[in-house]
């Protein structure tokens, strides 16, 4: 793993003299579940006063199918809330809500079976709600390397179907995949064999480093193609143990997670190689935050610092 990721490796003149300041600065709404089931309108009204511009959502959504709402229901009653998508209102209410205070919402995560099954659906309310991207928030391990060009065909029928749909597709990258097998990192795989123009991706930078991988060396390798940057910070330099590929691997980080320049990545670098990658959206993620108002404000007034 490079040293490049963490603060102490690069200094202040990574910033490039004369850059402008970070204008699209949002939240992932995964960080504030519990307001938003509590007042989702007070919420909302919390993160504007910040000084964020956007909002990301998390699925599942009415129309997700089943199987999707099902693995949700599964899953929440260790997480403490239960809330999803829109949260109870419907993407008319929601947009209202935003327009009230200020934010958009360029994006919206999404489940497969809903992207596969749903997708008209999902559209609507994205056009809605006016979002723009529709995400994979994570996909399977696959077992070979077959499997991840099944993958990436997987994801070039998605990216066309969306754009037929009137968004566009993205993948967020949840920190599997990025092991070498066969003298091949998968993940690479799959970005070279996605169509440039149908699929997008979001780069988480916690849970691609915590799959071993420098993130400015994929910035550079992948210009054009990530569009979101997920924002968090590392209290120390973690691995996941295996693959990375399940919610418990993810669980069991948790506890290193750290506001924006709290920790151990080298942000001051990050930011600005993200941006001349061609990173539109930076969207800070403090994960289920243990305070959401100082934490969303900490790293709020980090970002926004970054000249």
């Amino acid at each position: 793993m490079s040293g490049s990721l963490f603060a102490g490796s690069l200094n202040a003149q990574s910033i490039a003299p004369g850059s402008s300041p970070l204008k699209k600065i949002g939240v992932q709404l995964f960080s504030i579940p519990k307001l938003l089931e509590k007042d989702f309108a007070g919420a909302m009204a919390m993160v504007a006063r910040l000084g964020y511009k956007e909002v990301e959502f998390f699925g599942p959504y009415p129309f997700s199918p089943q199987q999707e709402r099902d693995g949700w229901s599964a899953v929440t009653p260790s997480l403490g809330f239960s809330g999803s998508g829109f949260f109870g209102l419907n993407a008319r209410d929601v947009r209202k809500v935003l327009d009230d205070n200020g934010l958009t919402a360029p994006s919206m995560h999404s489940g497969l079976p809903t992207l596969q099954e749903n997708m008209s659906q999902l559209a609507e309310a994205a056009h809605i709600i006016g979002a723009e991207y529709v995400i994979l928030p994570s996909a399977q391990t696959q077992k070979t390397l077959d499997g991840y060009r099944s993958q990436a065909e997987l994801f070039n029928r998605i990216g066309t179907d969306a754009k037929k749909h009137g968004v566009r597709f993205a993948y967020h990258n949840h920190g599997n995949g990025l092991k070498e097998m066969g003298g091949t990192v998968p993940f690479d795989l799959v970005m070279k064999n996605t169509d440039a123009g149908s699929v997008f991706f979001e780069m988480d930078i916690y849970w691609m480093t915590a799959g071993g991988v420098d993130i400015l060396d994929y910035l550079a390798k992948y210009k054009d193609r990530f569009r979101f940057m997920h924002v968090k910070d590392m209290a120390k330099a973690v691995r996941f143990p295996g693959d990375g590929g399940d919610p418990q691997q993810w669980m069991a980080l948790f506890p290193y997670l750290e506001d924006a320049d709290s920790g151990v990545l080298d942000l001051k670098a990050i930011i600005p190689a993200a941006k001349k990658s061609g990173v539109q959206h930076f969207i800070v993620e403090r994960d289920l935050a243990p305070e959401p108002e100082v934490n969303l404000a900490k790293s709020f007034q980090f970002l926004s610092s970054l000249k």
